[in-house]
């Protein structure tokens, strides 16, 4: 059998950006385990299946896997599947409904972005943190500590958790998934303007060390910032190696919004 396999950059304007991911169109679904075989083949971070959609009022379901997990949402990969069906397929709507695990997410395109609309996770602070949190962090300052799906720790300020240096392997032990945020510091030179927060998102557990750009992080910290800053739309930058730009927005206690730029890299045939 033969499989169109897509690679697409998400959260980037230029190639070698943001966070790469491989999106393969489907007729109909493989069985589990060959998909996830397929995404530990890819090696990247997410490796995102979808296909027609069997379920009302949507157009295509859709499944997401690291190389060792299938994970419940993942923005950056909904951000790549929606680019190659807008701008590769010619799906001729103006918005994409995805069915997912995580519900309903629509999909449009505005210009050069693409906008995905996904659910708000209002992170709620812990009393008590994790096991080894501070030794994870390596002596990191730690403002406060929450959480929805994933650990979510606030450091003082943007160096702050550009320098951070996490101990993975100890992270292993105690912690699936955490995000580092601070607010973003003063950029006067920078002509697209402010930067709210920015963050870093490491899931060693399930087979990705530092993810480049992470949208479903953003389903926790939109909420979170809104709150904090007083402000719906903000801008943010996920400060991996690759780095990541995201324009966010919190509709509602239920919804944020997330929009970003993809770069297409290539395409090829797997056989399986």
């Amino acid at each position: 059998m033969q499989l169109t396999l897509y690679q697409v950059d998400a959260f980037t304007d230029k190639l070698f950006g943001g966070n790469p991911a491989a999106v393969i169109p489907l007729e109909k679904w493989l069985d589990v385990g060959l998909m996830q075989k397929i995404a530990m083949e890819n090696n990247l971070s997410e490796t995102v299946f979808f296909v027609p959609s069997l379920v009302n009022d949507t157009d295509f379901e859709i499944r997401w896997f690291t190389p060792l997990a299938e994970i419940n949402l993942c923005g950056h990969a909904t951000l790549a599947s929606a680019y190659v069906l807008f701008e590769i397929l010619n799906f001729n709507k103006s918005e994409i409904r995805f069915s997912s695990h995580s519900g309903v997410l629509k999909v449009k395109k505005e210009n050069a972005l693409i906008i995905m609309d996904f659910p708000s996770w209002k992170p709620e602070r812990l009393d008590i943190y994790p096991d080894n949190l501070r030794n994870i962090l390596s002596g990191a300052e730690i403002v406060g500590v929450y959480r929805y799906r994933d650990i979510l720790v606030e450091l003082e300020n943007e160096d702050a958790v550009k320098a951070c240096t996490p101990d993975l392997t100890l992270m292993k032990m105690s912690i699936d998934k955490m995000i580092i945020t601070a607010p973003g510091k003063p950029r006067p030179n920078d002509p697209t303007g402010p930067v709210d927060f920015v963050s870093r998102f490491f899931a060693p557990a399930v087979g990705v060390d530092e993810d480049p750009v992470t949208g479903s992080a953003h389903s926790q910290l939109i909420p979170f910032w809104s709150e904090k800053l007083g402000k719906n739309k903000m801008r943010a930058l996920q400060l991996s190696k690759r780095g990541g730009e995201l324009w966010c927005e919190q509709l509602n206690a239920e919804r944020v919004t997330m929009a970003g730029n993809c770069v297409y890299y290539m395409k090829a045939v797997i056989t399986v």
